[in-house]
């Protein structure tokens, strides 16, 4: 009788082994590698830009999507992908990309590369200590990579692809530079997408969970990407004594002060400088201005606003002069709309004109960060937000020096409050001023009254030989040599 049992057991591990083993196989399957050649832009320099290839990772989802970070394709001229365990590789295209969630879908249009591969499904948010693996082709080899780890905590992090902060897991899986856009799995399903490591940190790398990819996907069931939408408020927390009570709160209150509301976020006349938010969405707000996602697990109080999709709205509970509320807060615009210097740009070459040997372009976040060390009278705006008057900061970005910009050689990375006494809006109504104008002289003018005077029949004239002197092909971005004259500024 023992030596059946025995037998029995051997065969019923048997079974286990293989299929263990089939499972293992069929997921290696629906991992990729990504291969995609670049083109970045040079913002000191808009006109030029350089060419170069990387590398990431990715999975293959239900639909025949391969999902991967925006950071793996941003910037994109060609893509291509290859399969676990195959050579062959095979073109693909970008179908969306959420750059603020640091998230992209691809499609290949060849039917042979799905062929044998059983798409891998989206799992809930782990647990703490949950075991993970990550699945990818870093550095260091051509085949794909392993490695196994435990999600060591869940909170708000800033993404660096986008600058913003959403919900992410903190894991300690080995991950170098190749394994973005892999997915990390747990019990055969995705819990998250690699996203980013801490290189001088010793195994602290961030996924992009799937409470964040169910939204990227989710917003897109429309055609149409609208993203995370912003709570358009500025507020704090609310630990101090002293504050608790002039608000009208009591020692063991929590909530979040309100400072400003946004003068284009949609909630004026809904909150107010003053306001206590208590709760959001059924969420009680702690002193701290964090809320609980979880038993005894807390993050970001915006994450309750942040599952939401752009146009719909978030339940409030406030405290207004001591009096309690209930509001609904729509949600209409996202971080991009909001700020002065919007989010991070990819995908889109920099925004230019060359008016005789003077460049403008428009201060992006892109260009602020190259260039902060040297030229910090330029970070202040980073924390500005649009108004009904303002849209961008424009700069008389550099002089090309020539017989008819003696002396202004040295004006660079210079913002323009005026042209001709009249304010600038955004860079088109700058374009529009100058290289349409008919003034006889573009006098441009600073906010502290500095002026630079450019001679309009000197600077049309001189304009070509400029621009061949400093073998520059066109005097402006594509935007406007297609005659637009204009492009929406996100």
């Amino acid at each position: 009788m023992r030596i059946y049992l025995f037998v029995f057991t051997l065969i019923l591990s048997s079974w286990s082994l293989s299929a263990g083993t089939a499972k293992e196989a069929a997921l290696r399957s629906a991992i990729v590698k990504v291969y995609t050649v670049i083109k970045t832009p040079d913002y000191k320099m808009p006109w030029s830009s350089s060419i170069q290839q990387v590398s990431g990772s990715g999975a293959v989802i239900e639909g025949n999507r391969i999902l991967t970070n925006a950071h793996v394709v941003a910037n994109r001229t060609f893509i291509e992908v290859q399969r676990y365990g195959e050579r062959k590789r095979y073109i693909a295209h970008v179908e969306a990309v959420s750059h603020q969630l640091d998230l992209a879908l691809l499609r290949v249009d060849d039917p042979l590369f799905f062929q044998g591969i059983e798409p891998l499904q989206l799992g809930d948010l782990p647990e703490i200590e949950q075991k993970i693996s990550v699945y990818g082709f870093p550095m260091g080899g051509d085949t794909l990579s392993v490695t196994a780890g435990v999600v060591s905590r869940i909170e708000h992090q800033r993404y660096v692809h986008s600058g913003e902060t959403f919900l992410a897991i903190q894991i300690d899986a080995a991950v170098n530079p190749g394994n973005s856009g892999g997915p990390a799995i747990s019990d055969g399903k995705i819990v998250g997408v690699v996203m980013e490591g801490i290189q001088k940190a010793q195994n602290i790398s961030y996924l992009v969970p799937t409470v964040m990819i169910h939204h990227f996907l989710t917003d897109l069931k429309d055609g149409n990407l609208d993203g995370v939408p912003a709570f358009a408020v500025l507020t704090q927390a609310t630990e101090n004594p002293a504050l608790k009570r002039h608000y009208h709160l009591g020692s063991h209150d929590g909530g979040v002060l309100v400072d400003k509301v946004l003068e284009l976020g949609g909630l004026e006349g809904i909150l107010q400088r003053g306001d206590v938010i208590t709760s959001i969405d059924g969420h009680a707000i702690q002193e701290d201005a964090t809320v609980a996602f979880r038993d005894r697990e807390y993050t970001n109080y915006e994450y309750y606003a942040q599952l939401h999709q752009k146009g719909e709205s978030v339940a409030l509970e406030l405290l207004r002069k001591g009096k309690k509320l209930k509001v609904q807060a729509p949600l209409i615009k996202n971080a991009d709309e909001l700020l002065l210097i919007g989010t991070y740009r990819y995908d889109r070459m920099p925004r230019y004109f060359i008016f005789g040997g003077y460049v403008f372009a428009p201060l992006t976040r892109n260009l602020t960060i190259q260039v902060a060390r040297t030229h910090i009278h330029l970070i202040p705006y980073v924390e500005e937000f649009v108004s009904k008057k303002r849209k961008e900061v424009n700069l008389l970005l550099r002089v090309l020096p020539s017989a008819i910009s003696r002396g202004d050689y040295s004006y660079s990375f210079w913002p323009i409050a005026k042209v001709n006494g009249k304010e600038v809006g955004d860079f088109d109504s700058l374009y529009r001023m100058i290289v349409e104008g008919n003034s006889p002289t573009v006098i441009l003018e600073n906010k502290m009254g500095e002026q630079i005077i450019i001679d309009r029949k000197e600077a049309e004239a001189k304009q070509k030989e400029i621009l061949r002197r400093y073998n520059i092909e066109y005097p402006s971005s594509p935007d406007l040599r297609a005659g637009s004259g204009s492009e929406k500024r996100r």
